[in-house]
């Protein structure tokens, strides 16, 4: 997530953008984000507080999807789990909990697992950290048919995405940034995109530039195959064409504080809440946004419990 009112700085390959809807006034800063948790703790009880900082972020659910986008072949059965904003380390996320965020996501026995990036947490207090190869050795035993994918998270390169960057290549998870790879068997056959992180430079006053390239990452694919596109922020299915099937998103974290009136002010979004969460359809074009799994910001989770997807296509 965010943690000021943020507005990318578009690549040069990726300059046109929507105007912004009137959720753009709800951008979320620190003022609003100490304002949203004095409300949360002036108008919830005690208890409920607590639920939100030690009980919620312990959860975990599986949210499963099955979208129809026109651009999917009817019978081309494909199931995807989606893993997003781990955000590994104390105080919600510790070594435990990832473990079981990885038995649950094998249970599912999905075609192929999907990792949609923000690796570790990060604080403006002092909390626990998790050595990168902890997160990285329990993400190791990821496995699917047709592999595990991830692309990176503006997390992961405000902080370190070199040392990120070498711990998913010890886990063994290839790094789709700006690329795709054209994955199933014959009559089977699919491409999986990954961009690059749209606000992987901050360049101040709230404003940043991508290392996403959109046009270039699509000008890839030469088959007719259907296209699953995974980025980080949902902020650029704008300008995701309609030759692309299915978008997977994470980073809105869902809101992760959804109290009525307050949560769109937590939702990372110039759009604020339209794309905050769960599957979205705009002009016959598909996402899906993840709650995702760890918090930012605010070691908090309230009515956006951490969640894995899985979506089921062609089914």
């Amino acid at each position: 997530m965010l943690p000021d009112d943020a507005e990318p700085s578009r690549s040069a390959a990726a300059q046109e953008a929507d105007e912004p809807s009137a959720f753009t006034k709800g951008r979320l800063t620190r003022r609003r984000v100490l304002f949203g948790g004095a409300v949360l703790l002036g108008a919830s009880t005690a208890s409920t507080a607590v639920y939100a900082g030690a009980v919620e972020p312990q959860g975990l659910v599986v949210t499963r999807y099955a979208p129809a986008p026109r651009g999917w072949p009817a019978g081309q059965r494909l199931s995807i789990t989606v893993i997003a904003d781990l955000h590994a380390g104390g105080p919600d996320m510790l070594v435990t909990h990832v473990h079981h965020v990885v038995d649950t996501a094998n249970a599912l026995r999905s075609d192929v697992i999907v990792l949609l990036g923000d690796y570790e947490a990060r604080y403006e207090f002092p909390t626990a950290r998790m050595p990168p190869e902890l997160w990285s050795a329990e993400l190791a035993r990821l496995t699917a048919p047709l592999g595990v994918w991830t692309v990176l998270g503006n997390h992961d390169w405000w902080h370190d995405h070199a040392m990120v960057r070498e711990a998913l290549a010890d886990a063994h998870i290839p790094v789709l940034e700006n690329n795709a790879v054209r994955l199933g068997a014959d009559g089977q056959k699919f491409w999986l995109a990954g961009i690059g992180d749209q606000l992987a430079f901050p360049l101040g006053h709230h404003r940043y530039r991508g290392v996403d390239d959109l046009p270039g990452t699509l000008s890839q694919i030469r088959s007719d195959d259907p296209v699953v596109l995974l980025v980080h922020e949902p902020d650029i299915f704008t300008r995701v064409p309609s030759r692309v099937a299915l978008t997977l998103a994470g980073h809105t974290h869902g809101g992760q504080i959804r109290l009525p009136l307050v949560w769109p002010l937590f939702v990372p979004s110039k759009f604020g809440a339209r794309y905050a969460y769960g599957h979205i359809v705009e002009n016959d074009r598909h996402m899906i946004v993840s709650g995702g799994l760890g918090t930012s910001i605010i070691p908090a989770r309230l009515g956006v419990p951490p969640e894995i997807v899985q979506v089921r296509l062609g089914a």
